[in-house]
């Protein structure tokens, strides 16, 4: 109906023309443009003045790409198959299921820093699209154990909702070690291989699952290279996916415990994200500095870095909090 109103009042247009002068018309024609242009659904000034869901116009992936290779450190593993999985999503018209990816690792490896990247580029247009982007945490979301019927109720109708009014959606569950025992199997339903459930097709929607959980087997695996002489870059990217399903499937303290996500097999890559070492926290250092709008200090990069490797005690090979505190040391040390 605006579309058609819109069209009716543009007809109209050269029929006022004669009776206004040059100004007049100039201000008259751009105000018809600007209207025509906020009533079009999917127009370039709607979306740039409000938010909008434009199915042509999704997942800036050379955005994803440089910020990964740029900005993320230590993660080669990470990147490889989170890229993957985003080109695979992105170039299918109509994907048959929902993306679906668990990050696992220590803290401060780059897990919600990698999400984040990817809610920024979400949409090529570089706008904010909050509206299309939602985090969950178990702490402020979900904090009464007691309330789990009625959390998994709200957390269906809310991923109905939104996934109705914006296909491509991006769903964020940090925290999931916290996740209460069977909340996230209430989503289930979601992310099978379905064309549409009552109407609503779920394809293009993206689910990411944040967990401290399996980041201990992952640390034990590269330490266990790094002993035997081995680069961790030759640490296969399968034998870790395989490791953190089921470690996390018997993980009686975390949120995918016994979870019919992994029974069912619908969450299509494990994500596995290395401890960080010195030369890592260096970058991390470097970049803070930069964001900061610092100049570089050799001398401080190295006294930071070097303060935060501390795992193993005797070989002093990684940090334990990897990347988490850098901001803070360097602004307590500028």
């Amino acid at each position: 109906m605006k579309l058609l109103n819109a069209a009716v009042f543009l007809i109209l247009v050269p029929t006022l023309m004669p009776a206004l002068d040059p100004l007049s018309t100039s201000v008259f024609m751009g105000g018809a443009a600007v209207a025509w242009q906020l009533l079009s659904p999917h127009s370039w000034l709607k979306c740039s003045l409000l938010e909008c869901c434009n199915m042509k116009d999704t997942l800036n992936l050379s955005a994803i790409k440089m910020d990964l290779e740029q900005k993320v450190f230590g993660q080669h593993l990470a990147i490889q198959i989170v890229l993957k999985a985003l080109s695979t999503n992105m170039y299918s018209k109509w994907p048959r299921k929902p993306l679906v990816m668990s990050f696992h690792g220590w803290t401060g490896t780059g897990k919600s820093f990698v999400s984040s990247i990817i809610a920024e580029n979400l949409y090529q247009l570089k706008i904010p699209r909050r509206r299309f982007v939602h985090h969950f945490s178990p702490v402020l979301h979900f904090p009464h154990l007691s309330h789990v019927h009625l959390y998994k109720d709200q957390l269906q109708n809310w991923i109905r909702g939104n996934v109705s009014a914006c296909p491509r959606s991006l769903f964020i569950f940090s925290e999931m070690d916290q996740m209460p025992h069977g909340l996230i199997d209430s989503i289930t339903p979601f992310l099978g291989y379905r064309e549409e459930i009552d109407g609503v097709y779920y394809g293009k929607a993206i689910f990411l699952f944040l967990n401290n959980a399996g980041g201990d087997k992952i640390t034990e695996i590269a330490l266990d290279y790094w002993r035997r002489l081995k680069r961790r870059e030759d640490i296969p990217a399968e034998k870790l996916q395989s490791l953190l399903s089921e470690e996390i499937f018997r993980n009686r303290r975390g949120g995918f415990f016994h979870s019919q996500l992994i029974q069912k097999n619908l969450i299509d890559y494990f994500v596995p994200f290395l401890p960080l070492e010195y030369k890592h926290v260096r970058e991390c250092v470097r970049e803070e500095l930069r964001v900061q709008g610092h100049p570089e200090d050799e001398d401080l990069i190295t006294e930071i870095a070097s303060a935060m490797i501390d795992y193993p005690r005797e070989e002093g090979l990684y940090s334990s909090k990897g990347c988490k505190t850098v901001a803070t040391r360097v602004t307590l040390s500028i």
